[in-house]
């Protein structure tokens, strides 16, 4: 592994952070849902108050990739969790490690905080991803479904 540092994203790398989810977003095939600007990220990302933590990853000076997650409850657990909403290494710096570099620091915060978990989504047509995180132990959670609510049905069961 080449010299990289990992760390929290910081109030005037809004474009840093909008380039790197903009290049996921292409990888993913969802540009069309893809609302993220500047603006959002200064809210939600590195506002005094942040939605969601992003956390990012340096090859030397430059932005190589990164990870947004935000706390959720393991209610079951008793304990709190971490959902990552985001994993994303930029192409020209992948299998140089860093995205196992990312899920151990994510890891270690887990750990550090006495979190139960963590938890994620992966498509299912992204066989290098699923490939990647069988590789490090992660296991598909059997026996349930992601369900989302969204748009008019969100809007029906809202009284919108």
């Amino acid at each position: 592994m080449t010299d990289f540092l990992i760390r929290r994203a910081r109030q005037g790398e809004e474009e840093i952070v909008l380039t790197l989810l903009t290049e996921l977003a292409e990888y993913e095939k969802l540009l069309p849902v893809f609302h993220v600007t500047a603006e959002v990220i200064r809210r939600d990302y590195l506002s005094d108050a942040p939605l969601l933590n992003c956390d990012l990853l340096f090859d030397g000076a430059e932005p190589a990739g990164l990870a947004t997650w935000y706390w959720i409850y393991a209610s079951f657990a008793a304990r709190r969790a971490i959902y990552l909403e985001d994993l994303f290494v930029r192409p020209t710096h992948r299998g140089k490690g860093y995205g196992k570099a990312l899920l151990a620091h994510l890891a270690k915060t887990a750990v550090e905080a006495g979190a139960a978990r963590i938890d994620w989504s992966v498509l299912d047509w992204n066989k290098p991803s699923i490939d990647f995180y069988d590789a490090l132990g992660a296991r598909q959670h059997a026996g349930w479904f992601t369900y989302r609510l969204e748009g008019a049905a969100l809007a029906k069961l809202g009284g919108g």
